[in-house]
């Protein structure tokens, strides 16, 4: 049957926080409708950490006002525990969208919701954030290879050229990527600084 289908491989998994039956229900059935599922349900700021740690949803739809406080700091905890954060709000005042873009809020919702808006704000919210953390991934890992490349650098007198081709080429002959090779090569040297010598 096609809501089966649709329920073992849904287009998004969203968990929902908001303390109003009736928004939870607009929400669900145009999740539904637009192909995803509903993951999980919370209606406290208390629970929106655990509820997105249980169910391991894709994007989190969030109240703004709740009975024990605000859902943007809410949002701001669920954030930085990997979820991306959509807004569900009656309101769009210029301090709640500041404080939504400072806690990395990626979109908003308004109500009474439209269901045809649901599915694109949703797609774009999680699109960015995949983006947003791939970028914050690739900026670690430059700065361990660049750390990595000063070490050799400093150990062996190397230009900064002939540290980049070593580091590069352990990589290929191992296979494995090169910010890999560069944190093995700061944990070793880490290690080696710490041994007492005799």
């Amino acid at each position: 049957m096609a809501g089966e289908e649709q329920k073992s491989d849904p287009r998004w998994r969203v968990a929902i926080l908001d303390d109003h039956e009736r928004s939870r229900a607009a929400l669900r059935a145009a999740i539904w409708a637009g192909g995803g599922a509903v993951v999980g349900e919370a209606v406290r700021c208390v629970d929106a950490l655990a509820l997105v740690r249980r169910t391991s949803p894709d994007v989190a739809v969030f109240a703004v006002g709740l009975p024990d406080g605000d859902g943007v700091d809410a949002a701001r905890n669920v954030i930085d525990a990997g979820c991306p954060v959509v807004l569900f709000t009656s309101h769009t005042r210029q301090d709640l969208v500041d404080r939504a873009r400072t806690a990395g809020v990626m979109s908003f919702l308004l109500k009474p919701l439209r269901s045809a808006e649901l599915a694109p704000v949703i797609d774009l919210a999680v699109a960015r954030f995949r983006e947003t953390r791939e970028l914050r991934r690739s900026l670690e890992d430059r700065k361990v290879i660049e750390r990595a490349k000063g070490r050799l650098m400093a150990r062996y007198h190397l230009s900064e050229d002939e540290a980049f081709h070593r580091l590069r080429r352990a990589a290929m002959d191992t296979r494995r990527p090169m910010v890999e090779i560069a944190r093995a090569l700061l944990v070793s040297e880490s290690v080696a600084s710490d041994v007492p010598t005799v």
